[in-house]
């Protein structure tokens, strides 16, 4: 890395700081304000089908203007989507608005939550916890939506036992291609229930979806338990995801080859008299993967989170990249003095972005997911250090039920996956971004495994269709006219056409 380089990098604390730390601040009031009030003011069904009427009466429009000349996407900005990419789609498609934020109904009877697709993450849980509910899975991160885990693919520390995000849901409300809005679920129009998610918006604009909720209680248990050689580290992981009457969370953070510390959590309302309460949420306590470091050295550990700090115990620090942006930011007196003000929103990250720095970033930062069977988690771990040696690493077992889907497991019944997260700076001498991306997506094929679409994908169209099944979402788009409607999925995520 050049001398300037080398500066733009080190040194971007202070734009972050200055700029876009005072602009997250505002951003999280609002978000608050806003879902509190159209919680309460504005959930009205009628209401809701008016913002649907809206979204059906603009792809009516493109039907009549733009069909054959232009397909369609969602206006919402690429800096704003989750996404470390910004797509050069949006400036080519016939942008759809499809702004719907809103939590519609808890039905407590019927244990659903009813959603627009724009409702985070942070937003749902801040509406369920409080009434005694939560959603089976809850992926970590507070801005992630509800409509871009369907269409992509949201994984957390309970899917060992509720499998991924999408899973967890009962019924989708779509606008098709025509205009027309369609209801599915695993009773009515039941291939298009199951082609949806990983689709990524490819046919059709989601509008509404139906989620299982379960009882929250008020606190996590959670248990540390240190590994000292990859041996122990492999067996303690299985042995703990697979004990599903036990563990309602399960995790792992690998802090080299041979060492990391497996974590299990379980809901209670009554701390355990030798588990002291543990509120990390705090903005003055330590970043959540620091904390969890020390038991390495101290040996195993409990203590009792409350529910709402476990879910989003990864924010404060989004995972660990927040070290490569404000370095600083995990030090006592950082914490208590400006701790409050963290994170910067990711949006705003990226919305900051210069073409530029976002090169720079790319060829000396890594952010991947990959799905991979537990069986061969001892290769991939291999396999990471060997391209690119990024540690910590995440691991995140998940159970994928059969499918007719994009994703599903070959064997035709539930097999346990883990995600294997890498985020950060590479560290291995060999490292080359496209080149480490591409062996690393050749392992995962080999293994039956799945790349998480949110990151870089170089795979080749052919290898694309060899990993993810397009059986069933290729007759839906034939039977939902979406060809001249929407691009498909490979047309979104492939980086030969998403990136600027």
């Amino acid at each position: 890395m050049v001398h300037w380089q080398h500066l733009v990098i080190k040194y971007r604390w202070v734009f972050v700081l200055i700029f876009l730390v005072p602009a997250s601040i505002v951003s999280r009031l609002y978000s608050t304000i806003r879902s509190w009030l159209v919680f309460q003011l504005l959930r009205n069904p009628s209401l809701h089908s008016r913002r649907v009427s809206h979204v059906q009466r603009q792809v009516r429009e493109w039907n009549s203007k733009g069909r054959g000349k232009q397909l369609m996407c969602t206006a919402r900005p690429g800096w704003q989507a989750m996404s470390i990419k910004v797509g050069r789609y949006k400036s080519t498609h016939w942008n759809i608005d499809v702004d719907l934020h809103h939590v519609l109904e808890v039905d407590e009877s019927k244990r659903l939550v009813r959603v627009e697709p724009m409702v985070t993450m942070g937003q749902l849980t801040a509406t369920l916890n409080p009434l005694g509910w939560t959603v089976p899975v809850v992926p970590e991160l507070d801005d992630l939506t509800v409509g871009g885990l369907i269409m992509g693919c949201g994984v957390e520390t309970s899917s060992h036992i509720y499998g991924l995000f999408q899973n967890t849901c009962v019924a989708y409300d779509l606008v098709l291609a025509d205009g027309s809005v369609v209801h599915a679920s695993k009773n009515e129009n039941t291939e298009l229930y199951q082609a949806i998610p990983w689709s990524h918006g490819t046919l059709g604009f989601l509008v509404a979806a139906e989620i299982s909720i379960i009882p929250a209680k008020t606190y996590v248990h959670v248990n540390y338990i240190p590994a000292h050689s990859r041996q122990e580290m492999l067996e303690t992981f299985e042995k703990e995801a697979k004990a599903v009457a036990v563990n309602q969370f399960v995790e792992c953070l690998v802090f080299s080859k041979t060492t990391g510390v497996i974590i299990t959590g379980k809901m209670t309302d009554t701390p355990a008299a030798e588990a002291r309460v543990n509120q990390i949420g705090r903005f003055w306590k330590p970043w959540f993967y620091k904390h969890v470091e020390q038991f390495l050295t101290t040996g195993p550990g409990e203590e009792c989170i409350p529910l709402r700090d476990y879910y989003h115990r990864h924010s404060k620090s989004i995972f660990w990249e927040i070290q490569h942006i404000v370095p600083f930011a995990n030090n006592p007196l950082f914490r208590y003095a400006l701790g409050w003000t963290m994170p910067p929103k990711i949006s705003l990250l990226k919305a900051s972005q210069t073409q530029a720095l976002r090169q720079l970033y790319e060829q000396h930062h890594t952010m991947q997911d990959f799905l991979v069977p537990v069986k061969h988690l001892g290769t991939a771990i291999d396999t990471f250090h060997k391209e690119i040696e990024i540690y910590p690493l995440w691991l995140c077992p998940a159970i994928l039920p059969p499918s007719q889907g994009m994703v599903h497991p070959p064997e035709g019944h539930d097999q346990l996956y883990v995600d294997v997260g890498a985020y950060g700076v590479p560290t291995a001498t060999n490292f080359h971004f496209k080149e480490s991306t591409q062996r690393l997506e050749k392992f995962v094929i080999g293994v039956n495994g799945f790349q998480l679409l949110y990151a870089d994908c170089f795979l080749s169209e052919h290898d694309f269709h060899k990993m993810f099944d397009h059986t069933l979402y290729d007759r839906m788009r034939k039977q939902f006219s979406c060809s001249d409607a929407f691009p498909d999925v490979y047309g979104k995520v492939s980086r030969a056409v998403r990136t600027s």
